[in-house]
């Protein structure tokens, strides 16, 4: 869970540190104070866009750090090992994103610096944030489908892999068949050139490697002479004249009268010198041996370097046309060979590519059924759910249905799928479209949610839907900024009801203006604004028990003042509490059950 989070300089917010509680932590305060920059630090925790707009005015940057305690499952272990940090001794693990008065962004991950990539993977196990933005975008029919499949989890994911994992083959194979088709002539055309290039570079026979084996052979062939007089008289510097004068005895006649001269000395020190030269004599003799066969291999052969220049001006016309080297020549082969597989126009490789997508598009259609009926399922089990929830938001008559259908494709659809008797589109996500319904009342008809919901009702609808969702989320902490705006009275209380409901099982943070959900929360936090000096600050404070009553009476149309105000406010807080204990004692006595 987020333990707690500490901003600085993050829009009227100048030092703040938000201690959560594990359960339901509600942040309220009047208009402007700055509580949405609560969800906007937990945003850039979880690696959101960064906006210097954020930044507050004089603070040359904004901070946002958070602690997560009880997180190391294997899944977020893996992503802090391998980004190099390491969690704090306490086993806590520590977040932080900073944005400066330019733009410029830096994340770290347990005391390392990291990509803000990494802070999103983070973020994708931990905490899910739910705001008006995430409302507005689910009532897109596009997102719809998402939704339908977040809440079927496997059942509709195994499926779904099925199916994307085939579809994939499917539409390379149509893109191939498609490509030679209405290419015939360019391809066929484009395999004459490589045909060719293949039957030139083939004739040749180029070996890797040649051209430069080449090149030192025809040097040494063109200045065989030259070559010939610097070894013949290095060797007779080293071994003596090939006639034996004495008069030129080499280095290593020398050495050897140098060996005597020392052998027969009467001090032993320069007896001692002589195994050092005995040793320089070997080499000597080495250096002698190999350059006498050196000579003995050298030979002045112009018909084999007519031989050499003739090859090389062969392997010259292949490099001048495919590569810079023999060996990139040889690379353009292979790659030819490759391409030239591809290209093959025949009917008979044209019909077998169509048997191979005719195969494909079977196994298809059958996963997209397979899926489409996983999907239709768990629509049920979605509408009753939402239907349920909503009963418990004050409206009891209201009907959600969740519709899935298929796509019908479009003519000149590339796309397109015999499922059955349908021709329909084989999108990313299946064959399916999804809509959620909505039936105001008994004798209503079913409309889409934005048409059939009043704008109260429809943050309802919003709410029963994430709540679900979250119902079946992994992440561990789920924050909700104002998602039950536009409501009030009896059904702000049963939104505060639910969002105590969902704090048993994961961590709730909310952000809210309405008293009726504020006094449900196990921890209450105030944003405050104050000036001083022309300057607005903003920080946050935990409230005392009787702190909550004056911030409720506030909440309550500005009633803090009032004895009815406070009199309203401990009672809302009353009633909470109450049902919160009877919450807790049901499910003490579910796990009792055997």
């Amino acid at each position: 869970m987020l333990a707690e989070m500490h901003i600085q300089g993050l829009g009227v917010i100048e030092d703040a540190v938000l201690e959560l509680h594990p359960g339901f932590t509600v942040v309220t305060g009047e208009t402007g104070a700055g509580k949405t920059m609560v969800v906007t630090g937990l945003h850039l925790l979880s690696g959101g866009r960064a906006e210097a707009s954020k930044v507050r005015n004089g603070s040359g940057r904004a901070v946002v750090e958070g602690r997560f305690d009880g997180v190391l499952a294997e899944h977020v272990a893996r992503i802090v090992s391998d980004a190099g940090g390491e969690p704090d001794e306490d086993g806590s693990l520590i977040t932080m994103r900073s944005v400066n008065s330019d733009g410029r962004s830096r994340a770290h991950l347990g005391g390392r610096s990291v990509p803000v990539s990494v802070l999103s993977d983070l973020a994708d196990r931990l905490l899910a944030v739910h705001g008006q933005n995430d409302q507005l975008r689910l009532l897109r029919p596009a997102e719809q489908r998402d939704v339908l499949d977040r809440s079927a989890g496997d059942a509709v994911a195994a499926p779904l892999a099925r199916y994307r994992e085939v579809r994939e083959q499917w539409q390379s194979v149509v893109t191939e068949l498609t490509e030679r088709q209405t290419r015939s002539r360019e391809l066929a055309q484009q395999a004459d050139l490589l045909r060719h290039g293949l039957g030139e570079i083939e004739t040749v026979g180029p070996q890797a490697g040649e051209d430069t084996e080449l090149a030192e052979q025809i040097k040494r062939l063109a200045a065989a002479d030259e070559l010939r007089a610097a070894a013949t008289a290095a060797h007779e510097v080293v071994s003596g004249a090939a006639d034996g004068d004495p008069d030129s005895p080499g280095a290593l006649g020398l050495v050897g009268e140098a060996r005597r001269r020392l052998a027969g000395a009467e001090d032993s020190a320069l007896r001692d010198l002589e195994p050092r030269l005995a040793e320089a004599a070997v080499l000597l003799a080495d250096v002698g041996a190999e350059l006498g066969g050196y000579l003995d291999g050298l030979e002045a052969d112009p018909q084999r370097l007519e031989q050499a220049l003739a090859r090389q001006a062969e392997l010259k016309k292949l490099t001048r046309k495919y590569a810079a080297d023999i060996d990139g020549v040889l690379a353009w082969a292979e790659d030819a060979r490759a391409r030239l597989s591809t290209m093959d126009t025949s009917e008979e490789a044209l019909a077998a590519l169509a048997a191979r997508r005719d195969e494909l598009a079977a196994q298809l259609a059958e996963h997209a059924q397979e899926l489409s009926k996983a999907r239709g399922a768990a629509a049920a089990e979605l509408a009753s759910a939402v239907t349920q929830e909503l009963a418990g938001l004050a409206m009891g008559q209201a009907q959600i249905d969740v519709t899935v259908r298929r796509r019908v494709a479009e003519p000149g659809d590339q796309q397109a799928l015999r499922v059955g008797d349908e021709l329909v589109h084989a999108g990313g996500s299946g064959i399916d479209e999804v809509e959620l319904l909505l039936k105001a009342h008994s004798a209503a008809p079913p409309l889409p949610v934005h048409k059939a919901a009043s704008g109260g009702e429809l943050s309802r609808v919003m709410l029963a839907i994430e709540v679900v969702l979250a119902g079946a989320d992994t992440v561990q902490t789920l924050v909700f900024d104002e998602v039950d705006a536009g409501v009030g009275g009896r059904a702000a209380v049963e939104i505060g009801r639910r969002l105590a409901r969902l704090a048993r099982s994961h961590q709730v943070l909310v952000v809210t203006h309405l008293p009726q959900v504020a006094a449900f929360a196990d921890r209450h936090l105030v944003v405050d604004k104050g000036t001083a000096e022309g300057v607005t600050r903003s920080g946050v404070k935990t409230l005392e028990q009787s702190e909550r009553v004056q911030e409720l009476a506030r909440m309550l149309a500005g009633m803090d003042g009032t004895e009815t105000g406070r009199a309203h406010a401990e009672e809302l807080l009353a009633v909470a509490e109450a049902d919160k204990a009877a919450g807790t004692r049901k499910k003490s006595g579910k796990r009792k059950k055997p």
